[in-house]
């Protein structure tokens, strides 16, 4: 399912008002970066209603913190409900957002892509669903415990001229067979995009790196590498759902991203942060610094 940006529907493309955002006492800002660097950010932000202190309310305030320290161009969040999708569209003046309820206009989760306007150009857009009918909005098959999707996006940017695409989803977390049936759709799309130009996966795919059926289908012959077993630099591997719990090294990495053609690696890492026994989400953010062409 493709959108036109001439459209400007509501519920696919919105932009965020503003220059500068103040939040909880420091300013998110864009600092200089000429070395032509990308940087990614993908990050389940837990679209569950939690009771406090882990509501969104007391939460937003830490991802607002997350957000100014790594400074991503582009993010892709999973869960994300429609009032977390706004209140991220306020922490990121600077951005705009593609996306789309998974059940259709805002209902439901939605698999965002936020972008720096400053920076990137959207050549194309659109969304499909992981089922056997990808491109019915709303459509379950294959044992998914919630409607699946992946919402994409084709950029240039503005610094450098370079295209590239960024794709982001979600995998369901119970049914192993949908997650590799998902895989296999999701490599099958990415082929079909245009050849040459490279793309970023970014997601949740509830599966273990280097230790799973989906993670050896996406990093197959002819699909995608890891950025975090590319990276030249990268800080400490924490499992990436943390469950509100410390931070565990050396833990399973279900949280990825991927890129295949020419993207260069130069830093990853995997971001615990909390505020005393706080944390933001459930999941840490993965953040990839990266060089594209």
């Amino acid at each position: 399912m493709r959108g036109r940006l001439l459209r400007h529907q509501w519920f696919w493309v919105v932009a965020a008002a503003g220059a500068l955002v103040l939040v909880s006492g420091f300013v998110l800002v864009r600092p200089a970066r000429g070395d032509g660097t990308v940087r990614v950010m993908t990050y389940n932000v837990r679209g569950v209603k939690d009771p406090p202190p882990r509501d969104w309310r007391t939460r937003l305030k830490m991802v607002g913190h997350l957000l100014g320290r790594h400074d991503p161009d582009l993010l892709g969040v999973q869960e994300a409900r429609w009032h977390q999708v706004r209140d991220l569209a306020r922490l990121l003046p600077d951005h705009r957002w593609v996306g789309l309820g998974s059940k259709g206009g805002t209902r439901d989760q939605f698999m965002a892509i936020f972008y720096r306007e400053q920076q990137f150009e959207v050549l194309d857009f659109g969304h499909f669903w992981l089922s056997g009918t990808p491109d019915v909005i709303g459509s379950v098959s294959w044992g998914n415990r919630y409607v699946r999707m992946v919402t994409w996006a084709k950029f240039r940017d503005r610094r450098t001229g370079a295209v590239l695409y960024q794709a982001n989803t979600h995998l369901d977390n119970k049914s192993a067979d949908s997650r590799v049936r998902s895989a296999k759709l999701i490599l099958d799309r990415v082929h079909g995009f245009e050849a040459g130009v490279p793309v970023v996966l970014t997601g949740d795919f509830n599966a273990a790196a280097g230790a799973s059926p989906v993670y050896g289908i996406l990093t197959g012959p002819g699909a995608f590498q890891d950025t975090w077993t590319t990276a030249q630099r990268r800080g400490p591997q924490y499992r990436t759902i943390g469950r509100w719990q410390p931070p565990k090294r050396g833990g399973k990495r279900i949280d990825w991203i991927l890129a295949r053609g020419q993207v260069q690696t130069t830093w990853t890492e995997i971001d615990p942060y909390r505020v005393g026994g706080l944390y933001a989400s459930d999941h840490y953010p993965v953040i990839a610094h990266l060089k594209i062409g």
